[in-house]
């Protein structure tokens, strides 16, 4: 009996324990054990965005050169999947596209879930759908297709096996092409089969991604891209940039590099750096193109005219560096020569001239004309500035006027003939359009804005500037002075009546081990110009950059170029002469 006793008080207390505990989970725990079971029977899935696609112009119409497909993720369960299997169907029809090294996915204690594969087209996933292997899942999702190849790389750039974009407009605009996923949440029964009944369902759509729509010219960025590889193939160059824009927009027309490679096919190319736009990421010394600038900065301050008039010596020394003009220009040594002559025959010693005149002492750089230069470099023209571009964009260097550094003076030398700082291309190529188009800064613009509804409307957010920094007297002497610049060097049938051609080449020592290489055997060419109707205001900007490791390419072989171009240009894009 005493046995039974004992018994019964312990079953007794047992039940009072339970019921304790029924109590706390019912009435004092009961949200959070409803939150478990819930968690247990929610169904989330991510609803992907659609990626936006790319449009180039033709003529003023759209047209797709970055399209979407359907691609796959390949998933599996490593503690049901059988290993060989799925080993064997990725290496059969998507060996290009594993992602993980399966033998160590299989050592890790626990794991329920990991992605092998990514970017499967639709018919290799289909093929591993087909072989039954359990617990492998097929996730669809966007992949990119580029069908023009290798046109137009260095702008549109490329959509990683992530999803990310990586440069060019893929990498700058990533957030507004993807859009924002949306969720699928739903309750499922114990089988884990979703109910369709029930107020816990949600639904949160996905936001597609923006179609964009480029200011290029399709066939003229196919155009240049050709004209630049017949450059390479006829020269030393190893490699060769231009850019085209209209100086009265802002607008880039056509943007490339060479070489440059297929988007769709990013992972096959041997060097990295090639994926790098040359012409907004890459600051270097354009050499004397900047000649432009200090002449329109010393006559826009009214320090000089286009007829003011210095003694040519064969050099200036400043800070004791003796700064030579070019050998072949001996001709012109110990002659009083006006500042026209000194930007038509690119005279070193004549453009350290014009930034005396801005210092107001004929005889010597002063700390007013480092200031007054520095004044039109940095704040107006902008160089050494990301200029805005929708584009990643890299800065650049400017001395500062007061820069504690031995030989300030000479550096502000080197700067006026575009030595001792560096800029890229498409901030060269903006202070230009400034200088021609009637002196207004423009931001330089690579997207025309999103296509929506069969509309192009303009980008949100994004601002642009107009800064009038030069007088358009000053614009007009320089455009003269650029005209002129190219009376003795008409080749390749530019120059002609109809048409007025105006432009300044620039050569550059390249700075090798910390030190300007003086064997003269690294040199890069440039030349910027432009096109007009004759008596008519420019209608486009052209840039052209030319190098190679080891190779010597002088402003002349680019100005080859540029002729060659600006005929392409011409003719392609319809520029009716004028003044005949």
């Amino acid at each position: 009996m005493r046995r039974i006793k004992i018994l019964k008080y312990i079953t007794l207390a047992a039940f009072a324990i339970i019921a304790v505990r029924l109590f706390f989970i019912q009435i004092v725990e009961h949200d959070a054990w409803v939150a478990k079971a819930n968690e247990q029977h929610t169904m989330l899935e991510t609803i992907t965005a659609r990626r936006g696609q790319i449009y180039m112009l033709d003529g003023s119409e759209p047209v797709p050169v970055v399209l979407n497909q359907s691609v796959y993720q390949v998933i599996i369960d490593p503690a049901v999947t059988p290993k060989e299997e799925i080993k064997s169907a990725l290496e059969k029809y998507a060996s290009d596209k594993i992602t993980a090294n399966l033998d160590d996915i299989y050592n890790i204690e626990g794991l329920r879930y990991y992605i092998v594969a990514k970017n499967v087209p639709f018919t290799a996933a289909d093929q591993i759908a087909k072989e039954g292997i359990s617990s492998v899942w097929l996730k669809e999702g966007n992949g990119r297709v580029y069908p023009e190849g290798e046109v137009g790389s260095t702008v549109l750039g490329f959509v990683n096996s992530d999803g990310l974009g990586q440069y060019g407009v893929e990498g700058s605009l990533n957030d507004l092409l993807t859009g924002k996923d949306g969720l699928l949440k739903s309750i499922s029964d114990v089988n884990n089969v979703a109910l369709s009944i029930g107020n816990d369902n949600v639904k949160i759509p996905a936001t597609d991604g923006k179609d964009v729509v480029l200011s290029i010219d399709r066939g003229l960025e196919r155009g240049v891209e050709e004209v630049l590889s017949g450059a390479i193939n006829s020269t030393a160059a190893t490699n060769a940039a231009a850019l085209v824009m209209n100086p009265n927009t802002g607008e880039v027309v056509a943007m490339t590099a060479l070489p440059g490679y297929n988007p769709g096919d990013y992972g096959n190319v041997k060097d990295a750096s090639i994926y790098i736009n040359q012409v907004t990421e890459v600051p270097y010394e354009p050499a004397s193109i900047f000649k432009n600038f200090i002449f329109s900065a010393a006559i826009n301050e009214g320090k000089m005219t286009a007829d003011s008039t210095y003694l040519n010596t064969p050099f200036t020394e400043i800070d004791g560096n003796k700064i030579w003009n070019a050998e072949q220009r001996a001709i012109l040594n110990n002659q009083t020569l006006t500042m026209r002559d000194a930007l038509y025959w690119s005279l070193n010693v004549g453009s350290i001239q014009a930034l005396k005149f801005l210092g107001d002492n004929p005889n010597e750089i002063t700390a007013t004309g480092r200031e007054r230069m520095y004044n039109y470099y940095n704040d107006k023209f902008r160089l050494g500035h990301a200029t805005g571009i929708e584009l990643i964009e890299a800065e650049g260097f400017i001395w500062e006027p007061h820069a504690e550094i031995y030989g300030l003076n000479a550096a502000y030398a080197n700067m006026t003939f575009g030595q001792n700082l560096s800029a890229t291309m498409i901030q060269t190529a903006a202070a230009f359009s400034s200088v021609v188009n009637g002196g207004v800064w423009r931001t330089p613009s690579v997207v025309k804005g999103t296509l929506e509804n069969g509309e192009i409307k303009p980008l949100k957010n994004h601002e642009k500037v107009e800064d009038q920094i030069l007088l358009p007297e000053t614009s007009a002497t320089m455009r003269s002075l650029l005209i002129n610049n190219r009376s003795y060097k008409a080749r390749a049938g530019i120059d002609k009546p109809g048409y007025d051609v105006g432009g300044k080449s620039g050569t550059a020592q390249v700075v090798v081990n910390g030190a300007y290489d003086d064997s003269m055997t690294n040199l890069v060419g440039s030349y910027i110009g432009f096109v007009a109707p004759t008596g008519k205001m420019p209608e486009y900007v052209i840039m052209v950059k030319m190098w190679g490791e080891g190779q010597a390419l002088s402003g002349g072989e680019a100005q080859d170029l540029f002729d060659t171009l600006s005929n392409y240009v011409i003719n392609y894009l319809k520029i009716k002469p004028g003044g005949v």
